[in-house]
Formats: structure tokens, C-alpha cells, sequence
């Protein structure tokens, strides 16, 4: 299952690193995941300090 970057996200930036795929990119405001990409791994949560990115 595909994660997504919720609005609680302040655009630290921790998660691009992380993600195997590189389905991460910095968006208007906040970071988004591609969906189409997203192999549903989780490390992007794991690492993020507001917990942003959540299951879809």
C-alpha cells in the first residue's frame, strides 16, 4: 500500500533520503510521494519528526 505526505508535514526535508525508490519530491509547501512509484516500504515515516507520511 502507497503512503502519502499528509498537511502536517513542515518540509524538512528527512524523508527524500530515505526512500529506496525515490518516489519523494519537495512540493508547494510540503513533500510529495508518487503514488504510482510508492513500493509502501515505510522508512519515509519512520524517519519523520511529525509523522506526515501515513498508509493510504
Amino acid at each position: 500500500m502507497a503512503y502519502k505526505i499528509t498537511d502536517d508535514c513542515i518540509a524538512c526535508g528527512a524523508c527524500e533520503p530515505e526512500c529506496p525508490v525515490e518516489c519523494i519530491t519537495e512540493g508547494d509547501g510540503k513533500y510529495e510521494i508518487n503514488a504510482d512509484q510508492c513500493v509502501g516500504c515505510g522508512s519515509c515515516a519512520g524517519v519523520c519528526p511529525v509523522g506526515a507520511p501515513v498508509e493510504e
